[in-house]
């Protein structure tokens, strides 16, 4: 089953943000677009590139007023000790959210069962709580921080202005379409 365009589930857990233990809970991100950005684990090999891409774009979310979330099954005083031990995850200024019962993980239907691991896993959640977009991808394939800002622009655009669509490889400020009889096998 599909978690898109569905609500997100209720969560509280700890995370590691900015040198602090602070707790988090879908009340946080309530009326606030979000990326919730799952991995497998603390100090792996894909994980620390993706999150270093993420903590390199972080501004340029930040100006989209996207807050980011990555999430992975460690303990969040497990995120402390990799933000302090890695130079690339040392630059990290969003929120770590340590998740070792799994519930957020499992909310998002990112679990890889057996392994108490998430699956690498990115979840756009716009300002009502739904979910707009998702990814899931395979272990050794890491994801790219640039193309989810496309994305989020595009899930934006969307958003503020209902009957418009954006079509393939779209960016900001360019042709979006309005689906209609007109462009039926005119495209």
């Amino acid at each position: 089953m599909s978690v898109l365009n569905t609500k997100i589930l209720p969560f509280q857990a700890t995370a590691f943000r900015n040198g602090e233990f602070v707790d988090v809970s879908d009340a946080d991100v309530a009326g606030k677009w979000s990326v919730f950005f799952f991995y497998p684990a603390d100090f792996t090999f894909v994980c620390p590139t993706e999150l270093g891409d993420m903590a390199d774009n972080y501004d340029e979310f930040q100006k989209l007023g996207v807050d980011i979330y990555s999430v992975s099954t460690d303990t969040h005083f497990v995120h402390k000790a990799w933000h302090e031990a890695s130079e690339t995850i040392g630059k990290i200024q969003y929120t770590m959210i340590g998740d070792p019962s799994g519930q957020v993980t499992n909310n998002f239907d990112v679990m890889r069962e057996g392994a108490g691991q998430a699956d690498r896993g990115t979840f756009l959640v716009d300002p009502d709580g739904i979910i707009q977009y998702l990814e899931i991808t395979p272990e050794g394939v890491g994801r790219n921080a640039t193309e989810l800002l496309r994305k989020v622009k595009a899930a934006q655009y969307v958003r503020n202005h209902p009957g418009e669509v954006c079509p393939a490889k779209w960016e900001e400020e360019e042709a979006t379409l309005t689906p209609g009889i007109d462009l039926v096998g005119k495209i």
